[in-house]
């Protein structure tokens, strides 16, 4: 049984998830639906602004968790709050962001504090947690992805919630996710989930920023991120303590979808934030794209690439035919990668268009920009692949 967190929990929290309520977006992530989700809490919804942890609020996250497990759902926690509250234990300026080695110190700190956090509230709901410190590389790199996918699995078949942080102690520039929404989105697709909700300090994607603009409006329902969607999202973070904002959502939102994953932007602060999104369902919801191998999952997610491909119209078109990628159609190369890399391809306007891994490394591949195939060879000087992306290695976004 799900123990008694608090007397402060008011009825309306009390009442069990609405499985039969009007169709809305939350709908799409209740346990018979989404059998595995991944949840992410933001810095500003965790801790307030004196560098302490909003308890009370987060008992209420705790007990939606512990009602979803009893129902058959597996989560997975993604969890900002580590350089916030280890800021404030060792009284470091500017929320422990001052410089690197500040943040390191801070997370370093936080992570404990943090990880014991969650631990004692899901215990007192009989739930296991477990911790889970991630960078960069280890989601970029294949081998280490399928590990981390692997771990998750067993966790989650253990009836574990695993609790995951970026590994701020030691991250760089060059080895950071940035923010939590963007690793929220890889964890969904490592863990092979149904859905991720974002919970924020905003309640969805607006046609304009809504603390600007008055006549802004939420936008329920994504089917495709294009241009026009990215060009209403604002970078800015409305708290101020937290690293992400809007952009970063939507960004979280092309990775997790391209993978075949529903994601959500929703407030996260009213008190159960959770059963509250499933009732009613007030959010943006970015529908997935099922239609994508795994192996073109982990390509679409991956956030870094070792070049750019710029192509023709022709080309373009080709390539949403279905068609691989030949030197003809390449206008020109930027960057120094091997054979086997990631490298992004764009149009003459420089929109992404596609990723895939490369067949010819940066000096070959421009030795034979714009080349037709049958001219390979003898440019080379041995006999060559015809593609210079193969379709099968190739993912359209």
């Amino acid at each position: 049984m799900v123990a008694d967190l608090t007397s402060d929990i008011s009825e309306s929290q009390e009442q069990e998830i609405e499985t039969n309520s009007a169709n809305n977006n939350g709908a799409v992530f209740r346990p018979e639906n989404c059998p595995r989700l991944v949840i992410k809490i933001g810095s500003s919804l965790l801790v307030d602004q004196r560098g302490q942890v909003r308890r009370d609020w987060l008992q209420t996250v705790a007990y939606d968790i512990a009602k979803l497990h009893q129902a058959g759902q597996q989560i997975i926690v993604v969890s900002s709050g580590a350089i916030a509250l280890g800021a404030r234990r060792l009284n470091l300026p500017r929320g422990g962001r001052a410089s690197l080695e500040d943040a390191q110190a801070s997370a370093s700190v936080g992570q404990i504090l943090l990880s014991q956090c969650w631990a004692e509230l899901l215990g007192a709901c009989s739930l296991d947690s477990s911790q889970i410190l991630l960078t960069l590389d280890d989601l970029e790199d294949r081998r280490r992805y399928l590990n981390v996918s692997a771990t998750l699995d067993r966790l989650l078949s253990l009836g574990v919630v695993p609790v995951i942080n970026e590994n701020d102690s030691i991250a760089t520039a060059e080895i950071r996710f940035g923010d939590n929404d963007r690793l929220a989105a890889r964890i969904g697709q490592a863990s092979h989930a149904s859905g991720v909700i974002l919970f924020s300090d905003v309640d969805g994607l607006y046609t304009a920023n809504p603390m600007k603009d008055p006549n802004a409006k939420r936008i329920d329902r994504v089917e495709h991120i294009d241009n026009s969607t990215e060009a209403m999202a604002s970078s800015d973070s409305a708290s101020g303590m937290g690293s992400g904002g809007m952009a970063s959502k939507v960004e979280a939102a092309r990775i997790a979808t391209y993978s075949g994953v529903n994601l959500a932007i929703t407030t996260g602060k009213r008190p159960s934030p959770l059963t509250m999104f499933l009732d009613d369902g007030a959010g943006t919801l970015f529908t997935a794209d099922e239609s994508a191998s795994a192996h073109k999952t982990w390509l679409a997610g991956r956030l870094t690439a070792h070049g750019q491909v710029y192509i023709d119209q022709g080309a373009v078109e080709a390539l949403h035919d279905g068609n691989s990628l030949l030197p003809a159609g390449v206008c020109s190369i930027e960057g120094k990668f091997n054979r086997g890399d990631v490298v992004d391809i764009l149009d003459q306007e420089h929109n992404l268009i596609a990723r895939g891994l490369i067949e010819y490394d940066s000096e070959d591949s421009a030795q034979i920009t714009g080349k037709r195939s049958q001219e390979i060879a003898d440019i080379l000087g041995y006999e060559a692949r015809t593609a210079l992306i193969h379709r099968n290695h190739m993912v359209m976004l």
